[in-house]
């Protein structure tokens, strides 16, 4: 998956460029059959398998 630009900016709470990836792949899980890896946790055999 394409990651987020660099931050030209100070970064604010939640905009860490992990975080911003994170909430796209898990948006993209919600909708679309091909799955995204967000954490190692989250991503395992088990979770897959759902």
């Amino acid at each position: 998956m394409a990651q987020p630009k660099k931050q030209t900016s100070p970064r604010r709470t939640g905009n860490r460029r992990s975080h911003l990836r994170l909430e796209l792949a898990r948006r993209v899980n919600g909708k679309s059959p091909v799955k995204v890896v967000t954490t190692k946790h989250e991503t395992g055999k088990k979770a897959l398998a759902k």
